[in-house]
């Protein structure tokens, strides 16, 4: 089995083939981090020079809210299919083509004459960023060793260090004019084809050919379905906060990426330390049902302090650190969940939530109408009931628990018999 393989794997990894510590991973898997990484700035980067942008185009909120929507729309349901391209031509030359369309559609948005070639473009970088983070999850994990756990964590942490960088780089080079964090981006891009040409040697084919059906008929697995449903309603309200924060901060380029950043950091903090320490001491789904509710809370919170700045900011960043816990925590529990494949799990279960985000991000944006903390209205109640549904439906997530407490009591075993 190849170190990109992407067939199906054993629910326990055996104690010979768990990976390495967290820091101790091969070049290959680092360079998939670094990557998702510079994919996840492409997302954040937006955010800050959305005002930018609508001032320069003669654009509306709810027309800038679409360079995320044609984005996520044309991720989510390219996802479907990656796991099918992965299996024919190998997880590298995915990810490779993935980075590659993301580059040339970042000089295309950064030349785009209009918020309608603007869009367009974005939506072409959705495409590109299917192709990558779809086989990006799936390939970390196998590089890594199979232990979802430690790649999970460095997949999220790419994610908070992205979301914290981008905006802060997109704040920046926002101050040039608003094409120029696309042109940046662009450069990055370029690296990180170079990285994974350089790094990732392994063509990570898969051990058996997916059916373009796959993903699809993924969903009759009522564990994966369940937790598919709770990220979407999550991911309504997640791009709620990427979309609509920058109207309500009324603050210059510059001053969104700061706040953003540190929106970014909590994600990557959460991501990285809190969540991990929470889930090996408390059950998965009690964990992910905490913070699924403290999302809802605070989103109630910043609807109702949205005409005060400071108490914005506040609740921004804590936001920050819910979605860090909940990314965590969701990916994966998703991951656990289900015996399938791990590719074919990662296209079904993020073509899905991706979907929460597209319709989230203009549909919240739009509620301004009512008032400036409607957007966030509707995102609490888009995650109060995805709390309520993971609380409905914790009997068929139970998987996830029951696999950490056997890699937890086969952890054990080992330092045991290392002991004697």
């Amino acid at each position: 089995m190849t170190a990109l393989d992407t067939g199906t794997r054993p629910t326990v990894p055996a104690a010979s083939t768990r990976g390495p510590r967290l820091l101790s991973q091969p070049p290959a898997v680092w360079a998939i981090a670094f990557a998702a990484m510079v994919a996840f700035m492409g997302i954040g980067l937006v955010g800050p020079i959305l005002p930018t942008v609508a001032a320069a185009l003669q654009a509306t909120p709810v027309q800038t809210s679409l360079l995320f929507t044609s984005y996520l729309t044309v991720t989510a349901s390219a996802m479907f299919f990656t796991s099918w391209l992965s299996t024919r031509i190998g997880t590298r030359a995915v990810m490779i083509l993935g980075l590659a369309v993301i580059a040339l559609a970042a000089i295309g948005c950064a030349l785009s004459p209009s918020i309608g070639a603007l869009i367009g473009f974005r939506a072409v970088w959705g495409l590109g960023n299917a192709l990558f983070l779809s086989t990006a999850l799936a390939s970390i994990v196998s590089a890594s060793g199979g232990r979802s756990e430690h790649a999970v964590i460095l997949y999220e942490a790419a994610l908070g260090i992205g979301l914290a960088v981008g905006p802060m780089l997109g704040g920046l080079l926002g101050e040039i004019g608003w094409f120029a964090p696309f042109w940046g981006t662009a450069s990055l891009f370029a690296v990180g084809v170079a990285a994974l040409l350089t790094l990732v040697r392994d063509p990570g084919h898969a051990a058996e050919r997916s059916r373009v059906s796959a993903p699809f008929r993924a969903f009759a697995d009522r564990g994966l379905l369940a937790i598919s449903v709770v990220a979407f309603l999550y991911n309504a309200g997640f791009f709620v906060t990427l979309s609509y924060t920058p109207y309500a901060l009324e603050l210059p380029a510059v001053g969104i990426g700061l706040v953003m950043m540190g929106f970014g950091v909590g994600l990557a903090i959460a991501g990285v330390l809190i969540a991990p320490r929470l889930t090996r001491r408390f059950p998965v789904v009690t964990v992910l049902l905490w913070f699924l509710v403290a999302f809802a809370v605070t989103h109630v919170l910043a609807a109702l302090s949205a005409g005060s700045r400071p108490l914005l900011v506040v609740c921004v960043v804590l936001l920050g650190i819910e979605i860090g816990a909940v990314n965590t925590i969701l990916t994966e529990a998703a991951m656990e969940a289900t015996a399938l494949p791990r590719a074919v799990a990662s296209s079904a279960y993020s073509g899905f939530r991706f979907f929460g985000g597209a319709i989230g991000a203009p549909v919240g944006t739009a509620l301004a109408v009512f008032g400036v903390g409607a957007p966030y209205a509707a995102a609490a109640l888009a995650a109060a009931a995805g709390a309520a549904l993971l609380f409905a439906f914790r009997g068929l997530i139970g998987r996830a628990d029951h696999t950490a407490r056997l890699t937890e009591r086969t952890t054990a075993e080992d330092l045991t018999l290392g002991d004697a």
